[in-house]
């Protein structure tokens, strides 16, 4: 099992919770203020680790399968996002989907920092 902080559509309520197959939700929690948050083309959030000028971005953090996060999870993510380890609030490392760098597309990216967390 591998902790995986979530904060777009697999957290509950939203189109691909059903792809976590049943993942026990461990905390609703927030990132380390390390953080930039982005729309990506108005479609899904991505979050990008900087050095100064970050936010504590909320989201929810899941204990997932490996083999869940292997063959359901990760396929469903858009190319513009690759998997990386972030910083929680308190202190505690987590799997997360973070904005690919260098971008691998051309979709408009705003930030949405100042909001905290991804609006449905």
């Amino acid at each position: 099992m591998a902790l995986m902080f979530l904060n777009g559509g697999a957290m509950r309520g939203g189109p691909l919770h059903h792809l976590l197959d049943g993942a026990p939700l461990v905390a609703e929690t927030t990132t380390a203020p390390k953080y930039r948050f982005y729309s990506v083309g108005g479609r899904f959030p991505a979050l990008a680790p900087v050095a100064h000028g970050g936010g504590a971005i909320a989201g929810e953090l899941y204990d997932v399968p490996m083999d869940v996060l292997r063959d359901r999870l990760l396929p469903a993510e858009p190319p513009e996002l690759e998997l990386g380890v972030i910083e929680l609030a308190d202190g505690r490392s987590s799997l997360a989907m973070l904005l690919r760098r260098p971008v691998t597309s051309h979709a408009e990216l705003v930030d949405i920092t100042e909001h905290g967390k991804w609006i449905r």
